[in-house]
């Protein structure tokens, strides 16, 4: 039985290339906080907060890139980086060089960290993540021809967030607006993923297809600072609780890279 191109895309046994091409496709910017670069964004800009004034932006980014394209671990990207952020000095707590004192977060007695290793996994973690991401939406949305609806795939072990939890197996049309909140990564370390599905899969397996239209409200969702940031929800019929993303992941990270919002 021959394959044709589409069904080969959905099927996502694709190669890193198109991961590598949307982070190389950022330009730089730099940021005092994760809040300064804010959603949509982070699909046009690379960032990684507390790094200005050390010249480490594309040192990271040049090496995130080498790891993508060669299948590195974190821990290969880690002892590569790391030397050349300790030369520039960003590396440990950061010093307030005035009064010598260890600068702490506005409103926190939470001490600044630079480099790290526990940062630098968080770093690789989430932009490989993020890019692999983007370079599946791409290859979904090459395939909407003969697949045309996405379902929210989470897994189910004790690591998994229960508002995550609570969209698996949900079903929508690949331009459905609940993939505009509920896209993978939807938050730090999310494992979630979308499958892409055709018709005939569908009705074989008894899946329902829902929209979100309707469904998606914000709220007010406390930070350790005591300040608030409003996150989307989406609640839907039958749910035991809405499916909600982290602080300042509700959006599609792919979305304007790969052809505007869905």
């Amino acid at each position: 039985m021959s394959i044709d191109k589409s069904t080969l895309l959905a099927a996502f046994n694709m190669p890193p290339e198109q991961a590598v091409e949307f982070l190389r496709s950022k330009g730089l910017q730099v940021s005092e906080s994760w809040r300064d670069l804010w959603q949509t964004a982070h699909r046009r800009a690379f960032t990684v907060a507390r790094s200005a004034g050390y010249d480490v932006l594309e040192d990271i980014r040049s090496a995130l890139v080498e790891s993508m394209s060669k299948g590195e671990s974190y821990q290969q990207f880690i002892d590569k980086l790391t030397p050349t952020l300790q030369a520039k000095g960003w590396w440990g707590k950061e010093i307030d060089y005035e009064t010598g004192e260890i600068t702490v977060y506005p409103g926190t007695s939470r001490p600044v960290e630079l480099g790290s290793p526990r940062r630098l996994k968080l770093i690789y973690e989430q932009n490989m993540q993020t890019a692999f991401q983007a370079g599946r939406w791409r290859g979904m949305k090459a395939a909407t021809a003969t697949h045309p609806f996405w379902r929210y795939v989470a897994v189910l072990d004790n690591r998994t967030r229960p508002t995550h939890r609570a969209m698996h197996g949900r079903v929508f049309r690949h331009d459905d607006a609940g993939w505009s909140v509920a896209y993978p990564p939807n938050g730090w370390k999310c494992r979630c993923r979308a499958q892409p599905l055709t018709a005939s899969a569908v009705r074989r397996n008894g899946y329902e297809v829902e929209s979100a239209e309707g469904h998606i409200q914000e709220v007010d969702v406390p930070q350790r600072d005591g300040s608030t940031i409003k996150v989307k929800r989406l609640t839907l019929p039958g749910m035991e609780r809405p499916f909600q993303p982290d602080a300042g992941w509700d959006y599609n990270p792919a979305a304007d890279y790969h052809g505007g919002q869905p």
